[in-house]
């Protein structure tokens, strides 16, 4: 594999470890460009560091413990596909659903393209008929 497909890669592996998992937005400038494009699962489409910052939060005060766990990561071209696990545990309005105090999980991708060495445009895809299911159950 090329370097720059590994470089892109780590970049993807920093977005979701350092933006999502530590929740380091002092971080956010070295991985996603000043005027990324960022296409959440919620259907947010957010441009710019300070919508994705927004993004970030929301999601965290709905799900605490959040973590994204990578399973595959492809990279082609500029572009990287990762295929993913979201988990958290639901303490705050998520969806519409009232907060159930449950850990709730679900499957999702995201793709990736690059503009020079960072992040200028994600488009994530997320399981969200399943996750509706798991907090309809959680519900009850």
């Amino acid at each position: 594999m090329s370097a720059d497909l590994e470089r892109m890669k780590v970049q993807v592996r920093r977005f979701y470890a350092v933006l999502w998992d530590a929740r380091d937005k002092a971080a956010i400038p070295s991985v996603l460009h000043e005027d990324c494009a960022f296409r959440g699962s919620l259907g947010d489409e957010k441009r710019g560091h300070a919508g994705f910052a927004e993004y970030v939060d929301r999601v965290h005060a709905a799900l605490g413990e959040y973590r994204c766990s990578i399973r595959d990561l492809v990279a082609e071209g500029d572009r990287v596909f990762a295929r993913m696990r979201f988990a958290g545990i639901h303490r705050g309005e998520f969806l519409g659903y009232p907060p159930t105090g449950e850990r709730i999980a679900w499957d999702g991708c995201a793709l990736f393209t690059f503009r020079g060495e960072r992040i200028a445009e994600v488009w994530v895809l997320g399981d969200l008929k399943g996750l509706e299911r798991r907090l309809e159950a959680a519900r009850r």
